[in-house]
């Protein structure tokens, strides 16, 4: 059921993993130091949620357009160079976003998704090529400290440096941020790094694997454990800033709310000892819970108060969880001689969930008041719990 490394990296040190860790975290930090800050100036441009929702629905679609296409990009251009282009889409992103309104600032929305998904589907790539089963949780626990590390400090620096010098600077360091990964990358790449090395699996198209993937069980259910989390994180860093304005808190709390419950990513090390003393199963189904649970308090809370951004924490907690482990189910469960083309639907996850949320905010906004669309993602986690009752035990 699993791949087995090659002979030659059987002896890896676990250090070797940290070319990855770094790696995403460079690419983390680019996307951060803007993350608070986007849909607040879509927010003043536009003028209200219903209009967000809308550009980043529209935004949505044309990055899914660039992921379906992603098995076309590595045959035409080699996985080191869809790495570089994924890099390029950042740099190019954070002078889109500058722009500030208009189809420039929604294609600058989009390519910066694409950048994030590309880097996702080409990393997950060499972890399965060169990382064993065994050591998955290690370098997925040390991949997520990295990742925190970016998510912690740039969406408040991002946003106090948006405010308080000119506002160009964060924008600016997101693309320097971006061109330093793709330095980093470039260096491991011509260098002796033995992970990120010439690709031995390469994605399929997607397309054709979606009937394949589907009537595997076990990948539906690693499916709707990392949308139901990725749809949880979208209307976090669109909607949770924009929840606290709305509030009456000032501008700096929503950068304090995104870089706080970035910073749970540190519980990582804890979150691997549990799962190692509890069994991921369990663990993934209590994170579940909890954020679905912290989503309808925060539903019968109504209009947004301050009350609130603590209930947006506690929901955050479950889904640092889902961070270090919801990708396990999938990296256990794929076949080996699938796991190219099975990567590539998995990891349209990202784009569905950036699909799936403004598209039920549109939707629940016709129908009823914002906060009903906290129950609509609560349900999703609901029933992805119940799910997990349908996986192994140890898994």
């Amino acid at each position: 059921m699993f791949h087995r490394r090659p002979a030659a990296l059987g002896q890896l040190a676990p250090a070797a993993s940290l070319s990855i860790a770094r790696l995403a975290g460079l690419e983390g930090l680019s996307r951060a130091l803007l993350v608070g800050i986007v849909p607040l100036v879509a927010l003043d441009a536009l003028g209200s949620k219903e209009a967000v929702s809308h550009v980043y629905l529209a935004a949505s679609i044309l990055t899914l357009t660039i992921t379906l296409n992603m098995s076309r990009l590595e045959r035409l251009l080699g996985r080191r160079w869809v790495v570089t282009l994924g890099g390029s889409f950042l740099v190019a992103a954070a002078a889109l976003l500058w722009s500030g309104a208009g189809p420039a600032f929604a294609a600058g929305i989009g390519i910066r998704s694409a950048a994030a998904s590309i880097f996702s589907v080409c990393i997950s790539l060499y972890i399965m090529d060169h990382i064993g089963k065994l050591e998955l949780t290690r370098s997925e626990s040390r991949r997520v400290l990295h990742i925190g590390a970016a998510w912690l400090l740039g969406p408040a620096a991002g946003l106090w440096l948006w405010r308080h010098g000119e506002p160009w600077w964060p924008f600016a360091l997101s693309a320097l941020a971006g061109a330093t990964m793709l330095a980093y990358f470039w260096r491991l790449r011509l260098g002796p790094d033995p992970i990120v090395r010439a690709a031995r699996s390469h994605p399929g198209n997607p397309l054709a694997a979606v009937r394949r993937y589907m009537i595997q069980p076990r990948l539906r259910i690693a499916y709707g454990i990392t949308i139901s989390r990725s749809c949880f994180w979208v209307a976090l860093f669109v909607y949770g800033p924009i929840y606290v304005v709305e509030a009456g808190l000032p501008v700096w709390a929503a950068g304090a709310l995104l870089s706080g419950t970035s910073g749970l990513l540190f519980l990582s090390p804890l979150v691997r000892r549990l799962a190692d003393a509890f069994g991921t199963r369990q663990l993934i189904m209590a994170a579940l819970t909890l954020t679905g649970a912290s989503l309808c308090v925060l539903a019968w809370l109504g209009p947004a108060t301050p009350a609130g951004v603590g209930l947006w924490f506690a929901a955050a907690l479950g889904g640092a969880v889902l961070d270090v482990l919801g990708n396990i189910p999938f990296m256990r469960s794929v076949r080996p001689r699938e796991r190219g083309e099975m990567t590539m639907v998995f990891s349209t996850w990202r784009e569905g969930s950036e699909l799936l949320t403004p598209a039920l905010a549109a939707l629940t906004l016709l129908v009823a008041p914002f906060w009903a669309l906290y129950l609509v993602l609560a349900a999703l986690h609901f029933a992805s719990a119940a799910s997990c009752t349908y996986l192994p035990r140890r898994l």
